[in-house]
């Protein structure tokens, strides 16, 4: 909208045309974003403490997380409602990646807005059956894939992207692209809602995320940039360095609440939906492989799930003391603010790793 006004006002003011500039509207939008989440973020979580939407703790957790209990969650709304609006401002909404890319964020928002909804008026950690959720996730992840595919009008727009090696490049035909997209974006969703069970733990790691995928999507929209370092140019993914910018802003300011001790959650509504926006932003600019990367804590912490219930299921015994294995850590005696800190410190240095592929070829 105000790419839009800023337009116009260019035809006749040419210093207005500086907002053409993705990497200025970029930075607008992470302070926009910052500014919308710091100002209503009080407020939002004044609300929630008064409408007691509080969260329930496992009793079969560590023991430490029963002072949680009734902390205010379902904070991801105010993630949601920050990028929604930022990137309606700053992003050039005639760009259907950007749709694409706003819808998905949205529509995994309201599948985690109804499991977290079921959790505060039964009070049961369980929320909405898993059954449903993966059926309503499972239709808007087929659904994106399908659209990828049918609007796809260059080769680079569905080879798989083989990083660190010059022009290592894998065409994939219709069934295979659809099946990897629908992972990538189902699979990310519920990597980084299994990561969000410690104050700031999975929010940092995806802000860390959104930020290398800015720089990806800037890359693989520009002509130049790509053609120069290599990556597969997709026309118009450059603005999604609007959207992925606006999701670090906000997610910087959901962490000024959520730091250790957390004044209100995240919840399924903002985790399950940043998860998806994330795969959904990697498949657009075709770095899958390196979303895997950067996301090594997510998917660390769901391959402790899946190891941990298969272990049980086949040999009757836990490899670990509790999953995901944040919990894990924690029972072996790490404090939780250590856990958190550590897990980013694995994280910062796994995006690293995969910005490095921008180069290392």
């Amino acid at each position: 909208m105000l790419l839009w006004l800023f337009q116009q006002l260019g035809q006749d003011i040419r210093a207005f045309n500086v907002f053409n500039y993705l990497t200025l509207r970029a930075v607008l939008a992470t302070l926009t974003a910052l500014t919308i989440s710091f100002i209503v973020g009080p407020a939002v979580i004044r609300k929630l403490t008064a409408l007691k939407i509080g969260q329930s703790v496992r009793s079969d957790g560590p023991q430490t997380h029963l002072v949680k209990a009734g902390t205010p969650t379902m904070g991801g709304a105010l993630i949601l409602v920050s990028v929604a609006v930022t990137t309606l401002l700053w992003a050039d909404l005639s760009n259907d990646y950007v749709w694409v890319a706003l819808l998905t964020l949205l529509g995994f928002g309201v599948i985690g807005w109804v499991d977290d909804w079921r959790k505060v008026v039964e009070k049961n950690s369980r929320g909405l059956p898993s059954r449903w959720k993966y059926f309503w996730q499972s239709v808007i992840g087929l659904a994106v894939a399908a659209y990828l595919w049918q609007t796809a009008s260059l080769p680079a727009h569905t080879e798989l992207i083989i990083p660190f090696l010059k022009h290592a490049t894998l065409a994939l035909p219709a069934a295979a692209f659809i099946a990897l997209t629908y992972f990538v974006i189902v699979g990310a969703s519920n990597a980084v809602n299994l990561t969000d069970g410690l104050d700031g733990l999975a929010i940092l790691p995806t802000v860390m995320v959104a930020g290398a995928l800015a720089i990806f999507a800037y890359v693989a929209g520009n002509a130049v940039f790509s053609k120069y370092l290599g990556v597969p140019f997709v026309p118009g993914a450059g603005e999604l360095a609007i959207f992925c910018a606006a999701m670090a802003g906000a997610g910087l300011a959901f962490l000024w609440f959520n730091a250790y001790p957390a004044e209100v959650f995240m919840g399924d509504v903002g985790a399950l939906a940043l998860g998806a926006a994330l795969g959904v932003v990697a498949v657009i600019v075709r770095q899958e492989i390196i979303l895997f990367i950067m996301c090594g804590v997510f998917v660390a912490e769901t391959l402790s799930v899946m190891v941990q219930v298969a272990s049980f299921k086949l040999t009757g015994k836990r490899v670990f003391r509790m999953a995901p294995i944040h919990h894990h850590y924690e029972l072996k005696g790490w404090k939780e603010n250590q856990v958190v800190v550590r897990f980013w410190i694995i994280s910062m240095m796994l995006v690293l790793i995969g910005l490095s592929s921008l180069k290392l070829r």
